[in-house]
């Protein structure tokens, strides 16, 4: 090997390392994302309770509301683009609306690690290369798919199976519509201001 071939394959591998490696401002904005959203999953848990009357007749209709629940994930990715941001702040999320309170317990931890995992591996899947809006909405459907598998487990396993049936694909456009289109719109509008110049995603002319 040459040494311009070696000061390639060095300049390659500094640069693949600064792209997925953690800086300190990647982890505060994360953090930041987690924090807040768990303040406003806290109100929609205690919207989804209030609202919870209204769809008796047919319970799998309040799916529509459940996509408020994923955006986290969906939308540190797009911001920060490193390895195990969508797990990072769907774990904060959880947790903070946790030690708020919410109806169901510490249990929302445990669902806010999977539904950030199902999003993660799908960015995952493009070797994080690939933040496109295909990619975003792919990422919240998988994470909505997630969300109907945990209800179905915990909860709904005397519904019937057109019951299921509906809650699944209301669960998951709700996410693809909230979590997915939602957060691509939002980085895109971010973008634009200038405050995500210290990520790529706000350097970067966003494709589709």
């Amino acid at each position: 090997m040459s040494d311009q071939d070696v000061r390639r394959a060095t300049s390659s591998g500094a640069v693949e390392g600064h792209r997925r490696g953690w800086r300190t401002v990647d982890i505060v904005v994360t953090a930041v994302l987690g924090v807040t959203f768990g303040v406003v999953f806290w109100a929609w848990n205690a919207l989804w309770v209030a609202l919870d009357p209204a769809f008796k007749a047919f319970p799998p209709g309040q799916g529509f509301m459940y996509g408020m629940w994923l955006v986290p994930g969906v939308l540190a990715m797009l911001v920060v683009r490193k390895p195990g941001a969508a797990v990072f702040a769907m774990l904060v999320a959880s947790t903070v609306s946790a030690l708020l309170g919410v109806t169901w317990g510490v249990q929302v931890i445990w669902y806010g690690l999977l539904e950030g995992l199902a999003p993660e591996l799908v960015f995952l899947a493009t070797r994080y290369r690939r933040f496109t809006l295909l990619v975003a909405t792919a990422a919240a459907a998988a994470a909505g798919l997630t969300a109907f598998a945990l209800d179905w487990f915990y909860y709904y396993r005397d519904w019937s199976a057109g019951w299921l049936t509906a809650y699944a694909v209301l669960v998951t456009l709700s996410s693809v519509v909230i979590a997915g289109v939602g957060s691509w719109l939002l980085v895109r509008r971010l973008a634009a201001t200038g405050v995500l110049d210290a990520f790529p995603s706000g350097r970067e002319r966003t494709r589709v």
